[in-house]
């Protein structure tokens, strides 16, 4: 049987998809085939079900859940650090009112995550890559990074309004930011769909467990970045959180999704339950 596994174009997600890439992880009468897109991109495909299984933003998730189940491995989380607001200028007030921001997706969960520490600003939504050029041009007063934006922005000269990884950490007392997760198809059924967690899970395994092999594929995705700080990266997005949600990774993403249902910010409440 062929099984697609979709994911952003990204160093983290490349290197958690090393050991499918490099052939050490494989089931036999499996044929896995990997597609690379931005994350808005896929959160798209999710919704005509695209792929069997595939990478969404947990924002996404909350649209999804009746067509995708949770995987328990393959989850990107910022533990103190993540999607960084940022300006060309330092911002005069803390509040965004009327603050025109570049945002990489509706959908993405740096959104959600921006709208739960403040809903007033308005928005522009942008590729994720272009975002800080169109903060450098004026043509936003701020603008959302994500990816490999978050360790660059000081030295392209801009200023951090908020990272949201921090902010979340401080008012949650420790929970890390839940991002991004990997989902698979109800559709495959229950035993389907255990053999290929149990593929994903091996193949995070081989990556970590091969770490200097997988920096080394997974440099090719770093847009950019030298090796090192490609290693560092990766280190932020693929770790035991990826391998297994845990405790913390669970009550972590409850608590945002629940937040998000509070306040409006998604249609439904959203059962954290996994394969």
């Amino acid at each position: 049987m062929k099984i697609t596994v979709a994911h952003s174009p990204d160093s983290d997600d490349a290197f958690m998809f090393f050991g499918l890439a490099s052939g050490a992880v494989h089931v036999d009468g499996l044929e896995v085939t990997q597609v690379l897109a931005d994350i808005e991109t896929l959160n798209r495909a999710a919704f005509e079900g695209r792929y069997e299984v595939t990478a969404v933003s947990f924002h996404a998730y909350a649209h999804l859940v009746d067509r995708y189940a949770l995987l328990p491995h393959g989850a990107s989380m910022g533990d103190r650090y993540g999607p960084v607001l940022v300006s060309r200028r330092p911002l005069t007030t803390p509040s965004l009112d009327g603050v025109r921001v570049g945002v990489p997706g509706r959908l993405t969960s740096a959104f959600l995550a921006l709208q739960l520490y403040d809903p007033s600003f308005d928005y522009e939504i942008i590729p994720f890559d272009q975002i800080q050029q169109a903060v450098a041009d004026g043509w936003v007063d701020a603008g959302l990074l994500i990816h490999e934006g978050q360790m660059t922005y000081q030295a392209d000269g801009f200023h951090k309004v908020v990272d949201l990884g921090e902010w979340w950490f401080d008012r949650t007392g420790g929970l890390p930011l839940p991002l991004g997760g990997n989902v698979i198809r109800r559709d495959l059924g229950p035993d389907l769909m255990r053999t290929v967690s149990t593929m994903l899970h091996a193949s995070i395994g081989h990556a970590l467990s091969h770490r200097e092999a997988a920096v080394d594929y997974a440099q090719q995705f770093g847009r950019g970045l030298n090796r090192r700080d490609t290693d560092a990266f990766v280190g932020m997005y693929v770790n035991q959180l990826t391998l297994d949600y845990g405790a913390r990774g669970r009550a972590a993403l409850s608590r945002f999704l629940g937040e998000a249902f509070e306040k409006g910010l998604i249609p439904r409440p959203v059962p954290v339950e996994f394969v």
